[in-house]
């Protein structure tokens, strides 16, 4: 007897077939999470030394840019990475 679990994935299969990755794919994914990964925790450092100098006042305007970059970022990445899975 199958779990709940179990007929879910077996229905997403039949929806959506698993993308199967060569090495090289999974290599090319590996070097986007590294790029940026480093390109947000250098966004990180930078704004947070500017949060650290900044008035009560900026330091809600550095938060939100913060948070912006940070989103920016994960939407590059993953705009990179489904290029990737797509073979292009």
């Amino acid at each position: 007897m199958k779990s709940a679990y179990e007929l879910a994935m077996e229905r997403l299969e039949k929806s959506e077939p698993a993308v199967k990755l060569s090495a090289e794919q999974k290599t090319r994914l590996a070097d986007i999470d590294k790029k940026y990964d480093a390109k947000i925790a250098e966004k990180e450092i930078f704004l947070r030394g500017q949060l650290a100098k900044a008035s009560p006042e900026e330091r809600a305007a550095i938060d939100k840019q913060l948070v912006n970059e940070r989103a920016r970022l994960e939407e590059e990445r993953e705009a990179a990475k489904n290029k990737v899975r797509s073979g292009k």
